[in-house]
């Protein structure tokens, strides 16, 4: 090779992905001419494959057209917004401004498989909420018409209406692309939340069904939200909403923390009070299980035989050792004995125990969640958030036995940043360090102090962490801990920082003239280093958040990423020196301009045969 790879600036290629994978799987099926074979395909799979015309599942009008959406890569880029965060170079947090099916695209290289809980209150199609593309195959320009970045063509975001005949259909194609692109980046233990009311939640189930597999649904929270529904409600008094929730594979274990009602009642104390806290009994006996012959047999208690109507529900072993080590009550009434066995509020590591979180969730009420945006924002600035106790409860629940402490949590449909109030709560009070990562669209507001949706949000986090941090103040940091990640980094999306060529322009002299020009310098006017630097981190896959150090090698600027194991250099005249001195360091990846070459083919052939002399498994120019 004598020439380096291009950067590919679009981004994953799901159906691409897709194929490579049905490949490996099948290799027969590839045909002469690198397609697939469905037909034979069938034959590899025998019966599993459904060939009838009529077969159960969900339609509706434009359903292919989301298939289309799904697999047209962005061409967008992730822009950095260094004043609108709160200490950009360190946090781990992020704030996306921007419409959400063109950023979940984008985040699909570098966050794939790494996102723990997602949670989203998507507009509930009431009629008068729901704010969607008119065009989605296009849907980047339509975001960039919608925030007057470009001029408009008629192609707009509005509201959904009952009049309009595709009323359920047209919120379908608003969720399907969206929810699918998000199923790809949970990890495979992660957990999808879902706030949603009667208007669509039948639908938003059997979506979820379609996407994520019906085999993973894991439950349908009936949450009460309100305390009453006002003297005005006809028929029934509404009072509840729904939260689903979906899995990315079968989960082995699902458990929630303790309510506070519950911790109230471990008041039994013993020896072990100290560490353990108090306990509870549960009855050590079970009529429920299937008979099995180890689990009969007498307990002794005070030189007398217990034994069990049916059966105990620990081992011989299990119960001596529990005896042992006084973790058996016996009580006795009317003449009967009953043995018990104490549940300890915490476990041997001090830690409190958790239980089997419940399909019936009664509070918090919304009225929470009015208040808490009026104590941070001021009165109607954003009506009817959830609130953060809701969301908090949610992001305390584990999967698989995992302290969830580490996770990293999405929202992508972020409204005044809720979830990103519930994670810094809980990180402030379980000592953990989860993520967040919000996708906003700046939907404007009509309000003087917040032009949009996504200002709202930013202003939120932003008075959240000053409260945190001042609640800390006084603190005594007496376990030497780190310093809790109270920042974000602001990201809004645009255009790539490189032009393309645009093969659908008119083949006229003087507009082939200028796309030729476009073509050579092809950065866009106006953007930074630190545009085009976070836009190679995020197609060549790696997080916004990746620690990257300034460095200075041969008298230029080079970007070392991810401890060195990646280098970006963004000079515009590159030199040997510098080359050999980005060699010398031994990175598995390097990107550099092709503009930094200024035509000199001779110095790009020795740029390949150095960087592949020194092991660069990837040198790539754009």
């Amino acid at each position: 090779m004598t020439q380096p790879e291009k950067l590919d600036l679009r981004s994953q290629d799901i159906a691409e992905d897709k194929r490579q994978e049905l490949l490996r799987l099948f290799p027969e099926i590839r045909t002469e001419g690198g397609k697939l074979d469905f037909e034979r395909l069938r034959l590899a799979l025998g019966e599993a494959v459904d060939v009838g015309r009529e077969r159960y599942g969900m339609n509706w009008p434009g359903k292919a057209e989301c298939f289309k959406t799904i697999q047209a890569p962005s061409l967008g880029t992730l822009r950095p917004c260094r004043e609108e965060s709160v200490n950009f170079d360190t946090t781990e947090n992020l704030i996306i401004e921007g419409d959400n099916l063109e950023v979940l695209k984008l985040l699909q290289k570098s966050y794939l498989g790494k996102v723990k809980m997602i949670y989203i209150d998507p507009p509930y199609n009431t009629g008068n909420d729901f704010i969607y593309p008119d065009n989605y195959t296009e849907s980047l320009q339509t975001y960039l018409e919608y925030t007057g970045q470009v001029d408009a063509e008629g192609r707009k975001f509005g509201t959904n209406t009952d009049a309009d005949g595709r009323f359920h259909s047209k919120w379908l194609n608003m969720m399907y692309p969206r929810l699918y692109l998000a199923r790809n980046l949970l990890r495979e233990d992660g957990l999808v939340f879902i706030s949603i009311d009667d208007t669509e939640v039948d639908n938003l189930k059997k979506l979820c069904n379609e996407i994520f597999g019906d085999e993973n649904f894991v439950e349908q929270i009936v949450w009460k939200n309100k305390y009453n529904a006002g003297a005005l409600t006809r028929g029934f008094s509404n009072i509840h909403e729904y939260i689903l929730c979906f899995s990315k594979t079968p989960v082995e274990s699902i458990t929630s923390p303790l309510s506070e009602e519950a911790i109230a009642e471990y008041k039994g104390r013993d020896a072990k009070y100290a560490i353990r806290g108090g306990f509870v009994t549960q009855p050590l006996a079970t009529g429920s299980k299937d008979t099995r012959p180890n689990l009969r047999f007498p307990i002794i208690w005070q030189g007398t035989e217990i034994w069990p109507e049916k059966q105990w529900i620990w081992s011989r072993e299990r119960v001596e050792a529990a005896l042992a080590n006084d973790e058996i009550v016996v009580n006795e009434s009317d003449g009967k004995l009953s043995v018990r066995v104490k549940q300890y509020l915490r476990d041997e590591s001090r830690q409190i125990r958790k239980t089997k979180p419940l399909s019936l969730l009664i509070g918090p009420f919304n009225q929470e969640g009015s208040k808490e945006s009026k104590e941070i924002l001021g009165a109607g600035v954003f009506d009817f958030p959830k609130p953060s106790a809701l969301l908090k409860f949610l992001f305390s629940i584990t999967t698989n036995e995992s302290d969830g402490k580490d996770d990293i949590v999405l929202d992508f449909f972020a409204g005044s940043g809720t979830t990103a109030h519930a994670v810094l709560q809980l990180n402030q009070e379980d000592g953990g360090n989860r993520k967040y990562v919000l996708v906003q669209l700046p939907e404007p507001t009509n309000r003087a102090e917040y032009a949009t949706i996504a200002d709202i949000c930013k202003e939120r986090v932003r008075r959240t962490i000053t409260k945190l941090n001042d609640d800390d103040a006084g603190k005594l940091d007496l376990d030497g801990g780190s310093k809790p990640d109270r920042g974000f980094r602001v990201f809004k999306l645009d255009q790539s920082n490189f032009t393309t060529w645009d093969a659908a322009i008119r083949h006229d002299p003087a507009v082939l003239e200028r796309q030729l020009e476009l073509h050579i310098e092809h950065i866009r006017d106006g953007r930074t280093d630190d545009d085009i630097l976070y836009e190679m981190l995020l197609k060549s896959g790696y997080p916004l958040t990746v620690p990257v150090e300034n460095q200075t090698l041969a008298g230029k600027t080079v970007y070392n990423v991810a401890g060195g194991l990646f280098i970006i250099c963004l000079e515009r005249k590159l030199t040997l020196d510098l080359i050999r001195a980005i060699g010398q360091r031994k990175p598995e990846r390097v990107v550099l301009l092709d503009e930094g070459f200024a035509g000199n083919d001779q110095l790009k052939a020795n740029a390949v045969q150095i960087f592949k002399t020194k092991g660069v498994t990837s040198f790539k120019t754009v």
